[in-house]
């Protein structure tokens, strides 16, 4: 998947005379393949090493290798645990969330302003864990 900016994309789609015409200039722009193709492509460009991630995404093991392999599909609390152990910030996450069809974190949000900020000041999924917990938030795992 190339990059072109989803305004962009959005403005084409308008001024389209029809969705195939649409398609075929900005194909190369939309997001494709499963979600565990593009974790892996993700940690392959970063050179993360996968045990590292679950490890500090503090999920399950086998869990954790099942959503890697393409055999589980995260929820999006779980998602957000790999990018935090992805060590991703707030805008890899927000595209990484969409790509998987949740929606952004939102910072109107009060689960949702707790978790940006932990990400935006590189917390531990402990301390964003903690901090959720004391504002009567449903925590991460």
């Amino acid at each position: 998947m190339s990059d072109k900016p989803t305004i962009e994309l959005m403005r084409a789609l308008s001024n389209s005379e029809s969705i195939n015409s649409y398609m075929e200039h900005n194909n190369r722009f939309l997001v494709e393949g499963e979600l565990s193709e593009h974790i892996n492509r993700l940690c392959a460009k970063k050179g993360l090493v996968k045990a590292n991630v679950i490890r500090r995404a503090e999920i399950n093991e086998i869990y954790a290798y099942q959503i890697f392999s393409g055999k589980r599909v995260p929820s999006r609390d779980k998602l957000l645990c790999l990018c935090l152990g992805m060590e991703l910030d707030t805008i890899e996450t927000n595209q990484l969330l969409k790509y998987a069809g949740f929606a952004p974190l939102y910072p109107k949000n009060k689960r949702d302003s707790i978790i940006l900020f932990g990400f935006e000041k590189r917390q531990s999924i402990i301390a964003i864990n903690e901090t959720l917990y004391d504002n009567d938030e449903s925590t991460l795992n």
